[in-house]
């Protein structure tokens, strides 16, 4: 029950993204953003740690600054897959993807604290 709570967070805090920023578009269809919810949260689970992995170094010299260009690489390459998968979710440039993978990291986070998690708890 919790990660489909978490899953329906990640879908609004994309669906905030999409209405907040201009650069972000969807096809308008709801179940664009549970799509694009679940890719993100697999492209963060698969791809984001062997790309931090190898960019561990550059990560230390920036200060965790680079953290904001690998997320909005795993948003670029959800659209990429998304837009493969025939769902239309669109980034018009790179300045979007960071400013819309800060949105989505914190209203993911914001909405996370409302869900109850026993296990952390004990």
């Amino acid at each position: 029950m919790k990660l489909i709570l978490r899953w329906l967070a990640s879908a609004a805090a994309v669906g905030l993204a999409v209405y907040l920023l201009p650069g972000l578009d969807y096809d308008g269809r709801i179940e664009t953003l549970f799509v694009v919810a679940l890719l993100l949260g697999l492209v963060n689970a698969i791809v984001r740690p062997i790309v931090k992995m190898l960019a561990c170094g550059i990560i230390v010299l920036t200060l965790g600054l680079a953290l904001l260009v690998i997320n909005a690489v795993m948003l670029y390459l959800t659209t990429f897959i998304a837009g493969h998968l025939g769902y239309g979710f669109h980034i018009d440039s790179f300045l979007d993807a960071i400013i819309g993978s800060v949105v989505i990291s914190l209203a993911t986070w914001l909405l996370s604290m409302f869900i109850n998690d026993d296990d952390k708890r004990r």
